[in-house]
């Protein structure tokens, strides 16, 4: 009898081992194409890594030209893709985090109503839909009536593309919260609202900013829509109205000119380093208001 329960306990834990060491094995394998990116874009980016990066505009192909046959590296920077890119960006968070923080609270508060359900399903279905399609709707309602492409149509495609990640994101950290906090804020006699807006929304906060970070990092790297809402430009610009270039747009320029090549990777290096910042900084600024 003792040797059986001996035999199987055995077994039991021989199968639990096995099972860890394979789940290391594949969380390994999974990190190798990070670790591969990461180490190709350091290892061919950091060579126009440099001041000039951040403080001058993208060159032209002529100047790019000149530089590579003079084997030097290429003058000039993404000046204009980093302020377009901070500008799109920050038009987008003001669109789309409000909108999606009270949708999702109200997807939180209202799941058996029918038209909650309609609206979880539009937006589950809104972020499976490609973001070139996404582009050309946005160029068809915002480029279009204005005449010409801006920074605001790009963050308006950016914005739309961001929603179904902070509504999904609002919606599970409210609904995780304890009814009793609710509860409470009303039997002291709060409003509904402020019971929302001075109870719930900052208990949620850390999953909050976590889903409207996770959002734009999603969204910082979009090319297509862009493509044909903002255009871009060679000009450093912070006219929402007129055309914006990003460094998304950048990269992609970079990559149809055999002269400017090689900025691509230090480019990418630096967007890969922006969504690392910000995740970081995420991270912190939650771990402080848990805390707290």
């Amino acid at each position: 009898m003792r040797k059986g329960i001996r035999s199987s306990s055995k077994y039991r834990l021989t199968k639990s081992k096995l099972f860890f060491y394979l789940v290391c094995l594949f969380s390994c394998i999974t990190m190798i194409p990070l670790f591969l990116i990461l180490w190709e874009l350091v290892k061919k980016g950091y060579k126009q890594f440099n001041i000039s990066l951040f403080t001058e505009v993208a060159p032209s192909s002529m100047e790019a030209m000149l530089a590579r046959i003079s084997d030097s590296p290429i003058p000039g920077g993404i000046l204009n893709g980093i302020t377009g890119t901070i500008l799109i960006l920050s038009i987008a968070m003001v669109i789309a985090i409000p909108i999606g923080i009270m949708t999702g609270v109200y997807l939180a508060e209202n799941q058996k109503k029918r038209f909650a359900g309609i609206v979880r399903n539009l937006s589950d279905l809104l972020q499976g839909i490609p973001s070139i399609v996404i582009g050309v709707v946005v160029y068809i309602w915002i480029v279009i009536p204005m005449s010409g492409y801006s920074a605001l149509a790009g963050s308006i495609a950016l914005a739309v593309m961001m929603l179904p990640m902070i509504i999904r994101s609002t919606e599970e950290s409210v609904k995780m919260l304890p009814t009793s906090l609710k509860e409470a804020g009303l039997a002291l006699g709060g409003s509904y609202t402020s019971v929302v807006l001075r109870v719930l929304l900052p208990s949620a906060f850390s999953g909050l900013f976590t889903g409207s970070l996770l959002a734009v990092s999603r969204v910082m790297g979009e090319t297509a829509p862009l493509l044909v809402t903002a255009l871009g430009a060679a000009t450093v610009n912070w006219d929402a109205t007129r055309p914006t270039s990003a460094i998304s747009l950048l990269i992609w320029e970079f990559y149809n000119d055999p002269n400017l090549a090689d900025l691509v990777w230090s480019s990418s290096l630096l967007l890969l380093l922006f969504v690392l910042g910000l995740n970081l900084l995420a991270k912190s600024i939650a771990k402080k208001w848990k805390i707290q």
